[in-house]
């Protein structure tokens, strides 16, 4: 399998491809997130198109620097009922995310291109439906003393494969999409490109 560049700071896809032995260094993007779906909002863009924009952007923006090298970039938003949702950047805003998905049925939508000399050469979106049970507020303030800050920021909210289970009555979907890397479909991939 060809060694590929990944475009994000995340430590857990990068978990991901090391446990999938797939060779990659780290490059993060540096892409401002916040200002791109703030202007892709604005063009009624919906949740989906949002990560895969942000994962091409990502992508492509490495990729310019790095001549002839495999580069993927990757995007996870929450889709409520067509709301996206953020990663949280504070405590209040976690708590009022979570009241938001309380109770609720949502998708987890993981977004992820290969770029090659700035160019995008292929890209893959993977829904995950995940549905929370309900919670009184003390119970999820509860909750979110238990989430370090590097989990709560790293994996908007809830850390599927740690304490975030308990959150949820239904999971439909592959949990490493959850986790942010549809790592299946991204080996497929790998392993027949030439």
């Amino acid at each position: 399998m060809v060694e590929i560049i990944l475009a994000s700071k995340s430590k857990v896809r990068k978990e991901i491809f090391d446990k999938n032995n797939i060779l990659c260094r780290v490059e993060p993007s540096n892409v401002d997130e916040d200002l791109v779906k703030a202007s892709l909002l604005k063009e009624r863009a919906t949740p989906t198109i949002i990560s895969k924009n942000l994962a091409e952007l990502k992508a492509n923006k490495v990729s310019l620097k790095n001549f002839d090298l495999l580069v993927l970039g990757a995007d996870s938003v929450i889709d409520l009922d067509g709301e996206l949702i953020s990663k949280p950047r504070n405590r209040e805003e976690a708590l009022d995310i979570l009241k938001k998905l309380n109770g609720k049925k949502h998708n987890l939508v993981s977004s992820v291109c290969i770029s090659k000399n700035g160019k995008m050469i292929w890209n893959y979106t993977d829904k995950a439906t995940l549905e929370m049970k309900e919670f009184s507020n003390e119970e999820l303030k509860k909750y979110l003393t238990k989430i370090s800050d590097h989990a709560l920021y790293a994996y908007n909210v809830y850390q599927i494969e740690g304490k975030g289970r308990e959150l949820f009555a239904h999971i439909e979907g592959d949990e490493n999409t959850i986790m942010g890397l549809p790592i299946k479909t991204i080996k497929e991939y790998l392993k027949n490109f030439k």
